[in-house]
């Protein structure tokens, strides 16, 4: 049985626990049964990010007449050839990480699905590996809810979304999170008459002021319908038709976003002592052990936050404290920022208020909207916010909702704010760019002061 010195399983966010040991001497295996780059590179955040800049593009020329600008609103889509850009360049990046790793003696790069046989044992392609280390950061998959009639229907998730066939000319998504939002808004940009269904309320993790204000937003530009769960679904000549309550929905695709699975099941984690939630994710202590001895777990598998820069994060973590600089520090994620890229964009970092609320917490609020201010004005900005949270009594920021043009990158002068310790009084001492749109932080920052007299 050959042994390494780590094992990574996953090539996301394990990404961080391979080239980088080797230059500690370690020998390590990456072990990948599909294109490497994990989710982000090959059917997330990248890809996904590519197409919305171009839906964010079109919303741009469609409303340009808002700003006696005589352009022609109805542009036309060259989808095949913006899908062919967008897929040649994603597969080029994940092409390019295999003859890397293939330079470096101390990297084994085997294609193929990791199986445990026993506590350390790897079963892949016929052939048994161990380690002194075990790394699972297998991801997650789309979850597929049980609705009579839609197995066996040719509905997409996210992974058919980012390389379609064609664009369809409507389209029904089942499901209001992030994923959902950004796709359907993608779609919607591009002229694909776009319907919502949400059980429950769109973006429901988000502060409830932001909530509100997307909803308003998003529901005014496409069809939503919120607490609703369909009841059965059909698919006839070449259309879904998706029955709710006394309704019947049709649309030429069905796109299904009702959340993601960890991808566990298949891993032999039975022949372990690696315990599993209810939902399949992994269970690790505050420093990402397993209940196995050398074997640790982080990113979508885990589940603690399901995105990119928190698997990063969590690598980063291990590598420090498992290879560069070990030690017995437990993760600390502090506050985990995060952005929703659709129209309205949301940034967000820190508790909401309804979290500070149920907390028992003394805070003050500080808002402004969007149009209070003078790139707001140029902007013509009918939507968006800015809202802060401080601590009363120590007057520290304790979390920032923004919603509106930029906010996944306004959202980062708060992160910045939070991770220094900054108090009302440090962000109200602080010189602004005018006009710019940071200015609105400002301005949140002077409510709050109001509000704390």
């Amino acid at each position: 049985m050959k042994k390494y010195d780590v094992i990574v399983i996953g090539s996301g966010g394990g990404t961080k626990l391979v080239a980088p040991v080797t230059q500690f001497g370690k020998k390590v295996a990456i072990i990948e049964r599909e294109k490497l780059g994990g989710t982000c590179l090959n059917r997330g955040c990248i890809p996904s990010k590519m197409l919305i800049h171009v839906a964010d593009l079109a919303e741009t020329v469609r409303e340009a007449n808002r700003f006696e600008l005589g352009i022609d609103s109805d542009f036309k889509v060259d989808f095949d050839a913006l899908i062919k850009r967008v897929t040649t360049t994603i597969d080029s990046e994940s092409d390019s990480i295999a003859p890397f790793y293939d330079k470096n003696p101390n990297i084994d790069h085997i294609h193929g699905h990791a199986k445990f046989v026993g506590p350390r044992i790897i079963e892949v392609n016929g052939e048994q590996i161990t380690a002194d280390k075990i790394l699972i950061a297998t991801g997650a998959e789309p979850a597929i809810p049980d609705i009579p009639g839609l197995k066996g229907t040719p509905f997409m998730t996210y992974r058919d979304a980012l390389r379609p066939k064609k664009m369809p000319k409507s389209m029904i998504v089942l499901g209001g999170g992030f994923i959902a939002v950004e796709l359907g808004y993608f779609y919607g940009a591009l002229g694909t008459d776009v319907t919502f269904l949400v059980r429950s309320e769109l973006v429901r993790p988000e502060d409830g002021e932001i909530k509100e204000e997307f909803t308003r937003v998003f529901s005014d530009r496409f069809k939503v319908h919120l607490k609703t769960v369909p009841e059965s679904i059909e698919y006839l000549d070449g259309h879904f038709r998706v029955y709710i309550k006394d309704k019947v929905l049709e649309a030429e695709a069905l796109l299904v976003t009702t959340g993601t699975v960890a991808q566990t099941a298949e891993l032999g984690l039975e022949n372990t002592a690696v315990k599993l939630k209810e939902n399949g994710n992994v269970i690790v202590d505050d420093h990402l052990r397993t209940d196995q001895e050398g074997v640790w777990a982080l990113g979508d598998c885990v589940g603690n936050y399901l995105f990119r820069h928190s698997a990063n994060f969590e690598g980063e973590y291990l590598f420090r404290t498992l290879f560069s600089d070990p030690s017995d520090e437990p993760i600390n994620y502090n506050y985990m920022p995060y952005a929703v890229f659709t129209r309205p964009q949301i940034g967000a970092v820190g508790p909401t208020e309804e979290k500070l609320k149920k907390e028992g917490i003394d805070y003050i609020v500080g808002k402004t909207p969007y149009s209070k201010s003078a790139m707001g004005m140029a902007l013509m900005a009918e939507s968006g916010m800015v809202k802060l949270l401080f601590d009363r009594k120590s007057q520290k920021l304790l979390a920032g909702h923004i919603i509106g043009e930029e906010a996944s990158n306004m959202i980062h002068m708060v992160i910045a704010f939070i991770h220094m310790g900054a108090t009302l009084t440090d962000m109200l001492e602080m010189i602004y760019i005018h006009p710019a749109l940071p200015e609105l932080v400002r301005n949140a920052a002077r409510d709050a002061y109001r509000n704390s007299l």
